[in-house]
């Protein structure tokens, strides 16, 4: 793989179209967002222009979108109650939270400088997934009292909770009704019809129009007035009482950022095939959110939908995100006005559906199936993010799955030494092997892993696998392999899909006893004939000839007896 030059108009026909379809679907996010933080509308508009374009123009990944996310949003909620709590007046809490997010931007450069980006997603998929989930759940408590037609009750997520009883008794019939259009819209929008129109923007006009159709003269909260044109530039403002709470709140939302932005790039990478540059993409989304901060935006990152909204419509560039900012930077220099009547229960709605496509249900479903130590550490993770803080959840959660690794690690070592050593430079295959790999002429491919399968391997195992082409036939030889842990295992599994999904057969080696348990609890060796699950490799590249002697039209561009090694 090559990580592919960022900005080119040899495609420009497909990145002007990517950059206008995800400007559609961002345009009632950002909206959605901005509210829900607490700065306003317009604030989530500036951050989806800033952030946007800066990061699409430094960043390393070309077909990344960058924009306020759920995640970053729910952030960034916390530290404006929080700082507007504590200082002077509202106008000075929201300052002070502009220029955290200026921090954050600040941290995100330095922890690309200083090249840390390959570190910061050496998590544990439980970890990531709790603290997604926890977010998640964090908005949609939120919008809870909005959605109902209600001002949000002071104290967040506790707050929201010890209140409901009193939101429940208060309901406001309209504006609850036109949230649950919203959301109906959302959900209920066809297939077919979601290649047209982003089901976000529907339910945006859907709900707007029937306010304005049959709610106009009633006491709706609506967005209001925008202010078109330039924003006012904030200036740095410390406050010195303040000033841990700042960097502490800076460097959570600048991790956060980074974690969230490098998991969507790495989703980028498998989709487009290519490699991003991590230590680039820090520093381009740290410069988005530092020009966000500076003009009063909300903070943003890699936005998971607008990404593959992005390459399927045929974006291949950085063009598509500077041209998705440049378009909506349109709207806010010139068409902002036309946004004052959306309803605030609209923008709950979307907001609140958000909140439930963050929750990770692929592995929710299934994780106690799966690990009863990464489920506990998930469940875990997910209820401090919700009920204590972010910061404590990820260190709680990263204490303890360590502790367990080293745990595992520690008893392997114990019993079998020979079993843990890292020595895949070379494959030694035998005469017979050697001689059946001549015979598949390149069109049969071992897949070749040795040691420990833990969370820190997971991306080596998905860099390999993206590198595969022009093969029919994958053996994935697990003969040396003495354990394999969840996050291993995910990338394992879209290794497997995705090979049987272009009509390649998929043999596996060597899965026995735990091994082979983790296999089945994943429904993998489900998705393979019986008979390609054998003990030895020669019998594998047997039947994998065999197969593809059979079939002598396809060819490939492979060198012959082609071996792979994570």
């Amino acid at each position: 793989m090559q990580i592919t030059n960022l900005i080119h108009f040899k495609n420009l026909r497909g990145d002007i179209f990517g950059g206008l379809t995800t400007a559609i679907i961002s345009l009632p996010l950002a909206l959605a967002f901005g509210v829900a933080s607490g700065a306003g509308a317009i604030a989530g508009l500036y951050g989806a222009v800033c952030v946007g374009f800066f990061a699409a123009f430094f960043g390393g990944t070309p077909t990344l979108i960058s924009e306020p996310t759920g995640p970053m949003t729910v952030v960034m909620t916390a530290v404006v109650a929080g700082l507007t709590a504590k200082a002077a007046s509202p106008e000075e809490g929201l300052a002070l939270a502009f220029t955290v997010v200026m921090l954050a931007g600040v941290f995100q450069i330095l922890f690309g400088v200083f090249r840390l980006g390959k570190y910061i997603t050496l998590m544990p998929y439980s970890v990531i997934s709790g603290f997604m989930s926890g977010i998640g759940v964090i908005l949609i408590i939120l919008q809870i009292a909005p959605f109902l037609g209600q001002a949000s009750p002071k104290g967040g997520v506790l707050g929201t909770l010890s209140a409901l009883p009193e939101l429940l008794q208060n309901i406001d019939p309209i504006e609850t009704l036109l949230g649950v259009i919203t959301l109906a819209v959302i959900f209920f929008v066809p297939s077919k019809a979601k290649k047209y129109c982003p089901p976000q923007l529907a339910a945006l006009v859907v709900g707007t129009l029937v306010y304005l159709f049959f709610f106009k003269g009633e006491d709706v909260r609506i967005i209001g007035e925008i202010p078109m044109g330039l924003p006012e530039l904030q200036m740095p403002t410390i406050s010195l009482p303040n000033l841990t709470l700042m960097l502490v709140d800076a460097v959570m939302l600048g991790m956060l950022g980074c974690i969230d932005t490098l998991l969507t790039a790495v989703i980028s990478d498998s989709l487009t095939r290519t490699e991003h540059d991590s230590n680039k993409e820090l520093i381009g989304q740290g410069i988005g959110n530092l020009v966000s901060g500076i003009c009063g935006g909300l903070p943003g990152a890699g936005a998971t939908m607008g990404t593959v909204v992005n390459i399927q419509t045929g974006a291949k560039t950085a063009v598509s995100g500077i041209t998705r900012a440049l378009i909506l930077l349109v709207v806010v220099l010139g068409a902002a006005n036309l946004t004052e009547n959306i309803p605030m229960a609209v923008l709950a709605g979307i907001a609140l559906k958000v909140g439930i496509d963050i929750l990770d249900w692929s592995f929710l479903k299934r994780a106690h199936q799966v690990s009863v130590r990464g489920t506990v550490i998930m469940y875990g993770v997910m209820f401090l993010t919700v009920f204590v803080d972010l910061i404590v959840a990820v260190g709680v959660g990263l204490f303890i799955a360590n502790i367990l690794t080293i745990d595992r690690l520690s008893s392997l070592q114990s019993q079998e030494v020979k079993t843990i050593t890292d020595d895949d430079d070379e494959l030694d295959l035998n005469e017979e092997e050697k001689q059946l790999l001549d015979r598949a002429n390149g069109r049969v491919l071992i897949f070749y892993l040795s040691g420990p399968m833990i969370f820190g391997v997971a991306k080596a195992i998905s860099r390999e696998h993206n590198a595969i082409e022009n093969i029919d036939a994958l053996i994935l030889d697990l003969s040396d392999v003495p354990m394999l842990g969840v996050t291993a295992s995910l990338a394992l599994e879209n290794a497997i899909v995705e090979a049987i999904d272009k009509g390649r057969h998929v043999f596996i080696v060597g899965a026995t006893g735990s091994i082979k348990r983790r296999l089945e609890k994943f429904g993998i060796l489900k998705r393979l004939p019986p008979h390609h699950l054998t003990i030895d490799r020669a019998e594998a590249l047997r039947q994998a000839v065999a197969l593809v002697e059979h079939n002598p039209f396809r060819t490939t561009n492979m060198s012959e007896g082609s071996t792979a090694s994570a």
